[in-house]
C-alpha cells in the first residue's frame, strides 16, 4: 500500500465510521467463535496495518493473547506503537510462525491485496492455526465494483460470496458464515463508483460528523442483524467465518 495511505489510515482510522464499523463487527464475530471453540494459541491479526484493529481486540480475546503480523515496516512500528502489543514483521504468504500455534487468524482486506497470493496465504494460515481454530476474513466485494481507491491501495481483486466460500473451503476451511455488509450504503457507493474520476481522492478521510453519525448507524443496523444471524445478500464487503478443520 502507499505510504501515503499508511499515513491516512493511521490519523483517522479510529474516528472514521467504516473503520469503526469493520471492526466492531469482527470482533463480535471473533469473540463469539473462540467462545465457542476449544482451540488453544494466540489471534492473530495477519496484516494488521497501522494497529487499529490490533488495539481493539486487546491484549486478548475469549483468554487467547492477541499478537500482529505487518509486511511494511513503517506500518508496523505505527502498529506497535498504538496497540501496545507484539507485532511480527512478515508476509501472509509465509509466516514466520511455527504450525499449530494460533486460536484464531484474522484478515481485513488483505487477500485482495496485490502483493498476496490467495492460495499461498490460505495454506499458510491453515499451517499455523491449532484443528478447530477460528478464521475470520474480509474482502472488498465485486470486481466490477473496483476502484480508484482499490488501485491506490494496491487492491488487485474483488469477491462474491460464492468466489470466497470456494476459495476458502478449498484450503482446508469450514465456511460458517458467510456475509456482504454495507448494504444499506451500497447504492450510494455504487453511485459513487460510477461518478468518480481516476485521481479520485482517498476513500479514508474524516466526514462531517453529522454524515459519519449516520453512516455508522447504518452499519450498526447490519451488525444487529448480522449478530442475530441473517447473512446479507449484497453490499460492499464481504465477511467470512471459518473453522480449520483437523
Amino acid at each position: 500500500m502507499e505510504r501515503a495511505e499508511y499515513e491516512l489510515m493511521h490519523a483517522v482510522e479510529d474516528r472514521m465510521w467504516w473503520y469503526r464499523g469493520l471492526r466492531r463487527l469482527v470482533s463480535g464475530q471473533l469473540a463469539r467463535s473462540l467462545a465457542r471453540s476449544g482451540a488453544a494459541g494466540s489471534v492473530l491479526d495477519a496484516g494488521c496495518g497501522t494497529g487499529g484493529m490490533l488495539r481493539l481486540l486487546g491484549p486478548d480475546v475469549a483468554g487467547r493473547p492477541a499478537i500482529g503480523l505487518e509486511y511494511d515496516p513503517v506500518a508496523a512500528a505505527m502498529a506497535r506503537t498504538k496497540a501496545a502489543r507484539p507485532v511480527v514483521s512478515g508476509s501472509v504468504n509465509e509466516l514466520p510462525l511455527r504450525d499449530g500455534v494460533l486460536a484464531a487468524y484474522v484478515s481485513l482486506d488483505v487477500l485482495c491485496h496485490a502483493n498476496v497470493d490467495p492460495a499461498r496465504a490460505l495454506k499458510e494460515a491453515h499451517r499455523c492455526l491449532g484443528p478447530g481454530a477460528i478464521a475470520v476474513f474480509n474482502l472488498p466485494a465485486y470486481s466490477w465494483m473496483l476502484s480508484a481507491h482499490d488501485r491506490r491501495v494496491h487492491n488487485a481483486r474483488r469477491f462474491t460470496r460464492g468466489e470466497a466460500r470456494a476459495l476458502v473451503s478449498a484450503h482446508g476451511f469450514r465456511v460458517v458464515r458467510a456475509s456482504y455488509w454495507n448494504t444499506l450504503l451500497f447504492p450510494l457507493m455504487l453511485l459513487h463508483r460510477l461518478v468518480e474520476r481516476g485521481d479520485a481522492e482517498s476513500d479514508v478521510r474524516d466526514y462531517p460528523r453529522w454524515l459519519d453519525a449516520i453512516f455508522s448507524t447504518a452499519l450498526a443496523i447490519e451488525r444487529a442483524a448480522i449478530g442475530a444471524g441473517l447473512n446479507l445478500p449484497f453490499g460492499g464487503s464481504l465477511m467470512i467465518v471459518a473453522v480449520r478443520d483437523a
